[in-house]
């Protein structure tokens, strides 16, 4: 069911890892340019595998285990893109005025990862309850 709450879980995901990042920069360069997660080609992929699970996922609600596996792939891929973010982060120098400053965009990936652990809590809830439902009869 499309009503059910993981799915509203996993449409905010969407559009925080399709949506967003056009709005947000992840980093504002020396020179006061903000630089934007299309300026480098492993930040599309990454963004683009992200919303694209989490479409999948939506609309794969009649199959609760694989929805719950393609969440737990997501969450490990956000992992990642906030791996590689954190990363950079540590290379930039932030104790000289001068140099560049971390934008917002940075975080969008801890947003969705808490939005899908709370997706996968509810898929599992939905699963056992199925589960428990099936013992009675």
């Amino acid at each position: 069911m499309i009503q059910r709450i993981q799915t509203l879980y996993l449409v905010l995901s969407f559009i925080i890892t399709g949506v967003l990042p056009f709005v947000f920069p992840l980093w504002s360069t020396v020179d006061g340019k903000e630089y934007l997660f299309m300026q480098n080609q492993l930040y599309v992929i990454l963004f683009g595998l992200s919303t694209t699970l989490s479409l999948l996922s939506i609309i794969s609600y009649k199959k609760r285990q694989h929805q719950f596996v393609i969440g737990r792939l997501n969450i490990i891929l956000n992992l990642i893109l906030l791996g590689l973010f954190v990363y950079h982060s540590l290379n930039l120098s932030g104790e000289t005025p001068a140099v560049s400053e971390k934008g917002i965009g940075m975080f969008l990936p801890i947003l969705a990862i808490v939005l899908l652990g709370f997706a996968n809590k509810a898929i599992k809830k939905d699963e056992d309850l199925v589960k428990s439902v099936d013992r009675l009869r």
